[in-house]
């Protein structure tokens, strides 16, 4: 089982004046999920499972071989729908069950950018979705239970989550601050506190 941690600390929500400073940034998040179809308003009846898994290293194997066409698990990644705890491919004629061992998008980039004191993180996935760092997408990590190795999970959409790479991991450890006794490592995007883990 993953017991989730104590993650967010909220230190303030996204104001207006926010909002129209990193304007850039959240158009370009706004036209990457707008672009996606509309998935959740189809109500195709379930045709079975397929042999399509997701596993915890965010590859796509099918049958047990990886999918490595980029373009493929792309147009795939396109037409997740997450109910409840399963997830499937669907499209307005065919929906099918898949496994997803942990999350079902993998984030390989981050990218910062300060502004008048303030500042944004912004994530991509492998399949090239982009997301902000805040109150819509927030950032957590999570623990297997008897390990101490975090699992940094961020929000993407629909309630399906994406896991942080590792050197994406270590790229926002660099950019956080610590805070607190004991001393626990944060992060802030778009006014908000995200909660790394404690500080070594």
């Amino acid at each position: 089982m993953i017991a989730r941690l104590e993650l967010i600390i909220q230190s303030g929500n996204m104001t207006e004046d926010l909002g129209r400073l990193f304007k850039s940034q959240l158009d370009r998040q706004s036209r990457s999920l707008k672009s996606l179809p509309p998935v959740k308003q189809w109500t195709t009846q379930l045709c079975g499972d397929i042999d399509i898994v997701i596993n915890r290293q965010g590859t796509w194997l099918h049958e047990g071989v990886e999918i490595k066409r980029s373009n493929l698990v792309k147009f795939f990644s396109s037409l997740l729908l997450k109910d409840g705890t399963d997830y499937f491919l669907i499209t307005p004629e065919e929906k099918w069950r898949i496994k997803v061992e942990l999350a079902p998008f993998l984030i390989t980039r981050a990218n910062r950018t300060c502004k008048r004191g303030h500042q944004i993180i912004t994530l991509s996935t492998y399949t090239d979705e982009l997301i902000v760092i805040g109150n819509d997408h927030p950032l957590w990590i999570e623990y297997e239970e008897g390990s101490d190795e975090p699992i940094p999970l961020v929000l993407v959409r629909d309630g399906m989550t994406g896991l942080l790479s590792r050197n994406v991991f270590y790229e926002l450890v660099s950019w956080g601050l610590p805070k607190g006794i004991p001393s626990r490592l944060v992060i802030n995007s778009m006014g908000i506190e995200f909660d790394l883990g404690i500080v070594e």
